[in-house]
C-alpha cells in the first residue's frame, strides 16, 4: 500500500498488514511512529519521536525519519519561530535594548541549526527565521510588542538561558519548560518595590541639598504618587496620562512645603519630588539602540521617553501655575 509523507510529500511503500495506532481523530499516535521506525530499522530517541508527533499527523517515509534521526535536537521552522518570536517580545517588553535581543535570539537559533533575520520597531517585531542548510525552510512572523513593566531579572535569566541553548546544546523541549519557568517567576512585591523607591527618591532629595524635613515631604510624596502610578497602570490607563496626573499630585504635595514653611529648602523638595518618573530605561536604550546601529528603534525610543518628560514637566508647571511659584 502506498501512502504520501506529509514532510516531503513524496509516496512510499507501506505494508498494508501493519496495524497502526491512532487517536480520537485519526492521527498517528506516538506509538505508532515508534513502531514504524522500529520496522524500518531506524533508531529514533525519545526528542524525536515527540517531534514528530508534535508537527505531523501522518506517517513519515523512510527518508524523512533518518533525516530527523541525524538531528540531534529536531524542532520545525514553526515552532522555533512562534517561541523565538515571543522570546523577542518579552525581552522588549521587559527593557532590553535591541542589540541584546537580536544576539539572544540569534545565539538560540543557531543551536538548532537556524539563521534569523530581525527588523525590530517601537511597537511590532519582524523576524524571518531558515534554515543554514536548506534556505527553503523558512518562515517569516509578525508580532505586536505589549505593554510590559521592565524586569531586569527577566533579561538577565533569558540572556543565561540563550547561553545554556547555545553551550548545552538544550534540547526543544528544555529551553520552552526553562523559558516558561522565567516568565512565570513571581514579581517583586509591589509594596517592596513602593517603599524602595520611596526611599530612593527621598535619598535624592538629600543628595540635591534638601534637608530632613524637604526628604519627609518629598517620601510623602513619592509614595503617594507611586501608588497612584501604580493603580492606574494596573488599569491600563494611558502612559502619557499617567505620567501627567502622578506629576502634579506628587508636586502639589512636595508643593507644601511652601505653604507651610516645612523646610528650609521647599524648592529641592518641589524639584526631586518627580524624579521617580524620570524614564531612565528608554533614554538609556534609546543611546544604545542609536549606537550601535538600530536607528530606527533608536529614534522611537527617544521620542517616546521625551514625550514622558514633557508630561512630567507639565504636570510640574501646573501646580506651580495654581499656586503663583515662580522658581525660574
Amino acid at each position: 500500500m502506498g501512502k504520501r509523507c506529509p514532510r516531503c510529500n513524496s509516496r512510499f511503500d507501506y505494508p498494508i498488514d501493519t496495524a497502526i495506532q491512532t487517536n480520537q481523530v485519526g492521527t498517528p499516535t506516538r506509538t505508532a511512529h515508534k513502531d514504524w521506525a522500529t520496522h524500518c530499522n531506524i533508531p529514533l530517541s525519545e526528542e524525536q519521536l515527540d517531534y514528530i508527533t508534535r508537527n505531523y499527523n501522518d506517517l513519515l517515509c523512510p527518508h524523512c525519519m533518518q533525516s530527523i534521526a541525524a538531528e540531534e535536537h529536531p524542532v520545525s521552522v514553526r515552532e522555533l519561530s512562534n517561541f523565538l518570536l515571543d522570546l523577542s517580545r518579552t525581552l522588549m517588553g521587559a527593557g532590553a535594548h535591541t542589540s541584546r535581543v537580536v544576539r539572544n535570539v540569534t545565539r538560540i537559533a543557531e543551536s538548532f541549526g537556524y539563521k534569523v533575520d530581525m527588523t525590530i520597531f517601537q511597537m511590532h517585531i519582524t523576524m524571518t527565521i531558515r534554515h543554514a542548510k536548506d534556505d527553503t525552510v523558512r518562515r517569516t512572523s509578525v508580532g505586536k510588542i505589549g505593554a510590559a513593566a521592565f524586569n531586569f531579572n527577566t533579561i538577565s535569566q533569558i540572556s543565561t538561558l540563550s547561553w545554556e541553548a547555545h553551550d548545552d546544546h538544550l534540547s526543544f523541549r528544555e529551553l520552552l519548560e526553562r523559558y516558561k519557568q522565567i516568565i512565570h517567576e513571581p514579581r517583586l512585591s509591589r509594596w517592596w518595590v513602593l517603599g524602595l523607591v520611596t526611599a530612593a527618591n527621598a535619598c535624592f532629595c538629600r543628595l540635591f541639598g534638601g534637608d530632613v524635613y524637604a526628604m519627609g515631604i518629598v517620601a510623602v510624596a513619592t509614595l503617594i504618587g507611586f501608588f497612584i502610578r501604580q493603580e492606574m497602570s494596573a488599569r491600563h490607563i494611558n502612559h502619557m496620562a499617567i505620567f501627567l496626573v502622578c506629576s502634579f499630585i506628587a508636586s502639589l504635595i512636595a508643593a507644601t512645603g511652601f505653604w507651610f514653611h516645612l523646610s528650609s529648602t521647599p524648592e529641592t523638595a518641589l524639584g526631586t519630588s518627580v524624579l521617580f518618573l524620570i524614564p531612565g530605561v528608554p533614554l538609556i536604550n534609546s543611546i544604545f539602540d542609536l549606537l550601535e546601529g538600530h536607528v530606527l528603534v533608536g529614534i522611537s525610543r527617544a521620542v517616546n521617553a521625551l514625550i514622558l518628560i514633557v508630561c512630567i514637566a507639565l504636570g510640574l508647571s501646573a501646580t506651580m501655575l495654581i499656586l503663583g511659584l515662580d522658581m525660574l
